[in-house]
């Protein structure tokens, strides 16, 4: 999910910045320092905002450079274990397909998207249930849980989120639009099924 946290620490001003505007130095500091990064306790920084400088700066012997404590308020996208999501289909590959959830990617593994043996068309970018004829394709959207989560500080591509689709209401948003479609036609037949056998009493 998407939050707005706020963000203490500490930057380092390089001393060729000294006698340009500090704020505006700090506000692309800070920018370039945290915005794509990942923190454990926050998840991926997408956005920084209201920067302000706490104190003054301080000036290490041998470094020549100003260090700045900042504050500021970060938009953040922090996947939580059992959450549920809602993304875009990016890309099939041989063991499932990947999604866009929100600022970061997710991997379905192909045991996890349906209660049916899929078959994999890397080339035209598509799975399909062998039983069920359901089909997913590059671009369908999705809903799904977290089951598996590991953020990689260092680097931020190397994150892994794992989602499964094989529960109740979760899956391409087709299929469940269909699911509860059919559910609705049920109860129908059954109420007009319980109106006609009163109707005989």
């Amino acid at each position: 999910m998407y939050k707005i946290v706020r963000i203490e620490d500490t930057v380092r001003i390089p001393p060729q910045y000294f006698g340009e505007d500090l704020e505006k130095v700090i506000n692309s500091i800070v920018q370039k320092s945290f915005e794509g990064k990942v923190k454990r306790e926050y998840g991926m920084i997408v956005l920084t905002t209201n920067v302000e400088m706490l104190d003054e700066g301080v000036i290490i012997h041998g470094d020549g450079a100003l260090y700045q404590k900042v504050r500021f308020d970060a938009l953040v996208f922090q996947p939580e274990l059992q959450e549920i999501v809602d993304g875009i289909v990016c890309e099939v590959v041989e063991f499932g397909i990947f999604c866009h959830i929100g600022a970061m990617d997710a991997l379905v593994h192909m045991s996890q998207i349906m209660d049916d043996y899929v078959e994999i068309n890397v080339e035209n970018g598509r799975i399909t249930g062998k039983e069920s004829k359901k089909s997913l394709a590059v671009g369908d959207t999705v809903r799904a849980r977290i089951v598996s989560l590991s953020l990689n500080e260092v680097a931020p591509r190397e994150s892994k989120i794992g989602l499964t689709m094989r529960q109740k209401a979760l899956g391409a948003h087709e299929w469940v639009k269909e699911e509860r479609k059919k559910k609705e036609e049920k109860k129908g037949k059954e109420g007009k099924k319980k109106s006609k056998e009163g109707k005989k009493k």
